[in-house]
């Protein structure tokens, strides 16, 4: 019953829905407060509405950690990954799951008619191992 289970998920079943998001003209400082206000490590970045990158807090911390970078001067847009990787809400979830895996990556981004509507991490991937280990 179980790999049944895991076969008929897909990634809407299993991100998090209420994304947060960061326009690319901000700051690195703007960008590490909000990821600590939320508790979040991946900010989809966003310019005119539209998906220019994705910032992880891995991104904010190296650049913060060097003594001659100041975060307040520093944009989102020259820190974050270009080209993030996207999928669809039907995508199913075992397949984001070999992706990242594979390509060492720690989040997608869930999109739906050009919109971003939530974003699967590895921390997501552990909460559903977790509940699928419970059953």
């Amino acid at each position: 019953m179980l790999p049944n289970l895991v076969m008929k998920l897909l990634i809407r079943d299993a991100m998090t829905s209420s994304v947060h998001t960061i326009g690319a003209s901000l700051t690195l400082a703007d960008a590490a407060r909000m990821m600590n206000k939320h508790k979040i490590r991946h900010l989809p970045v966003l310019d005119g509405g539209a998906l220019v990158g994705v910032l992880s807090d891995r991104d904010v911390q190296v650049i913060s950690s060097m003594s001659e970078l100041d975060p307040t001067c520093i944009l989102v847009e020259d820190a974050m990954s270009q080209a993030p990787w996207t999928v669809g809400p039907t995508t199913p979830l075992i397949d984001v799951a070999l992706h990242m895996a594979e390509s060492k990556i720690g989040s997608a981004v869930v999109m739906e008619h050009d919109k971003v509507i939530g974003v699967f991490t590895t921390t997501d991937g552990m909460r559903v191992l977790a509940d699928l280990l419970a059953r």
